[in-house]
């Protein structure tokens, strides 16, 4: 039987509610990714060019170092890896999270929310932190998407 997570990363808290309610539908584990040093609301000011994550996003080789890690990632079969778009494509703390998983034969479905814009090149960016598994298109969400519309994506998504 095929075993699922939900990792998700959320500096505002609007993905983790996403996340939370994917977990539900699907009935898979949950896991918060979370930056060992957490983000501050001046961290996250994307107008401002010096800002944290303005700083991490310019450099794509960067990658912020993570505060804790998934038991047993050699359980899951399939790990949806859920952010918040930023600079049109997942924050580099998500190439950190799934650097640190052999994810061989494992299949990774992103997906995220936004204010407004799409997945950009999250997939392109995302390839090459994803060796030996398979990178399935992703889906933005909005914050109010129901356990309904998520359980019937990711159905669609594993066929």
């Amino acid at each position: 039987m095929s075993k699922s997570l939900v990792a998700y990363f959320s500096a505002s808290g609007v993905t983790a509610k996403l996340a939370k309610k994917l977990a539900t539908a699907i009935h898979a584990d949950l896991h918060e990714i979370r930056p060992e040093q957490p983000y501050t609301q001046a961290d996250l000011d994307w107008t401002n060019k010096n800002s944290r994550s303005s700083v991490e996003m310019q450099n794509k080789s960067f990658r912020p170092p993570i505060a804790n890690a998934v038991e047993h990632m050699d359980q899951y079969d399939t790990v949806f890896v859920a952010f918040p778009i930023w600079w049109y494509v997942a924050p580099t703390i998500i190439n950190s999270f799934l650097e640190q998983y052999d994810l061989t034969g494992k299949t990774i479905v992103p997906l995220a929310t936004s204010g407004g814009s799409g997945m950009g090149d999250t997939c392109k960016e995302l390839a090459a932190s994803c060796r030996g598994a398979v990178l399935k298109e992703g889906k933005r969400f909005p914050a109010g998407a129901g356990e309904a519309e998520l359980k019937s994506w990711a159905e669609t998504v594993l066929k």
